[in-house]
């Protein structure tokens, strides 16, 4: 790769080898025959015309570039075993300096051949403690004893804010780790970072950011006042920074390892992956960003236990065209979001829990759509022929909300509008 392959022009990633004509976000788009689990859960019997808005993927048509590098991998009849491409790691790199503005060290970069969660499941592993070293007994006098181990230490807990999203609960008790959910305070702008120093002892802290359900941008101080308090808990910061390039205009995402106070940097770990950004979660990759050498090799090997190593045939293609060439369709997609926004927002007003600034998650007050709390989804469903996200899937902290996805066309967005007139909204 060379230097003159990206140009930095108002903050945005270019690629000048190619121009492409602008995305249709508005036009209807067609995933029938494409299994898509989105929509066989709108297909179930019993619901037909129905609208999902559940599942966290967009019914937009993705980067033309994407498309374009797997036909023309697809051509040579090779798909055997890949190492990592190196050149991926200062990829890494580059988009984080163009698209925000913060340095990357090439070398922290691990480049998965799986998703964020499985990555964030592995990573997990990394933070329990070692079994005990063999310690001496003190043996009665003239009767020698063997050596007996130490017992383990206990298990700190996970910490994750709450209402969050449930895979971080999944994920902990699939690992058998206990967890605590650290409950976020709301207010008029919408969710805010638990205050104060967190409770005790913890081996890791998971956060979603931006945050999913609300797509609340967490500002960079919270962010690295948390950093802080998790290092003086003895506790990893792993930041799932999925959306994180979703950031509608007018809004910065800080990058977790770039905002930490250097002192603490050590402790933190992004996670991120082209998937949610560029609608490719199909093709599972992802990559992390892991400053400190010492807990990268420990990442590394526990991946390589799972049978994953750096580099993947379709992950790396994808990515890489992703990050190469997606700028300018992901500039269009986020004017797109934006839009849809607003005209959401302006319907359901006070119904909106915190004001979205990612993403395309709209989180939602049933009772101030005129829903029954306790079975608003199933309300929805019937009413609107909508589907979304039960609030508790996110935790008890979500109980009584929905979250919708508002990634569509615009004009399935302007009957999703029409749906909604039909509740009791303010």
């Amino acid at each position: 790769m060379t230097e003159d392959s990206f140009q930095r022009t108002d903050d945005r990633f270019r690629n000048l080898s190619s121009v492409r004509p602008t995305p249709d976000f508005d036009s209807p788009f067609d995933r029938a025959g494409t299994g898509s689990s989105k929509w066989a859960r709108a297909d179930a019997p019993g619901a037909p015309g129905v609208i999902p808005m559940g599942l966290a993927d967009m019914d937009l048509p993705g980067p033309p570039a994407i498309a374009d590098a797997l036909r023309q991998r697809a051509r040579h009849r090779a798909y055997g075993y890949t190492v990592c491409d190196p050149a991926g790691r200062s990829l890494v790199a580059d988009w984080y300096r163009a698209r925000h503005g913060v340095e990357v060290d090439p070398d922290w970069v691990l480049l998965l051949p799986c998703g964020p969660r499985t990555a964030l499941r592995i990573l997990l592993e990394t933070v329990r403690p070692e079994p005990g070293r063999p310690e001496p007994a003190r043996p009665a006098p003239g009767r020698p004893e063997a050596a007996r181990p130490e017992p383990a230490r206990p298990q700190a807990p996970v910490l994750f804010p709450a209402p969050e999203w449930g895979g971080f609960a999944q994920l902990c008790r699939a690992a058998r780790l206990d967890y605590r959910e650290l409950p976020l305070p709301i207010g008029p702008d919408g969710y805010r970072l638990p205050d104060g120093p967190l409770p005790g002892p913890a081996s890791a802290v998971l956060l979603s950011s931006p945050h999913n359900p609300s797509a609340r941008v967490w500002p960079a101080d919270g962010l690295r006042t948390l950093a802080a308090r998790a290092a003086e808990a003895g506790a990893l910061l792993v930041s799932d920074e999925v959306h994180g390039d979703l950031t509608h205009p007018g809004h910065v995402h800080p990058v977790a390892v770039t905002t930490a106070d250097p002192a603490h940097r050590h402790l933190v770990v992004t996670l991120n992956s082209v998937g949610k950004t560029f609608n490719c979660s199909g093709i599972p990759s992802s990559f992390a960003l892991v400053p400190d050498p010492g807990l990268r090799a420990r990442f590394a090997d526990a991946l390589a236990g799972y049978g994953l190593w750096e580099g993947g045939l379709l992950e790396q293609t994808v990515q890489q065209a992703a990050l190469r060439e997606g700028g300018p369709w992901l500039d269009a997609l986020l004017v797109h979001l934006a839009t849809a926004r607003t005209r959401l927002t302006a319907l359901l007003g006070p119904a909106v829990r915190s004001a979205p600034q990612a993403s395309y998650l709209l989180w939602l007050d049933a009772a101030a759509l005129g829903l029954p709390p306790q079975d608003a989804r199933r309300a929805l469903l019937e009413r609107c022929g909508l589907e979304a996200s039960d609030g508790a899937e996110f935790g008890p902290g979500g109980r009584g909300s929905l979250r919708l996805n508002y990634a569509l066309p615009g004009s399935v967005l302007t009957t999703v509008l029409e749906r909604l007139e039909r509740l009791d909204l303010p």
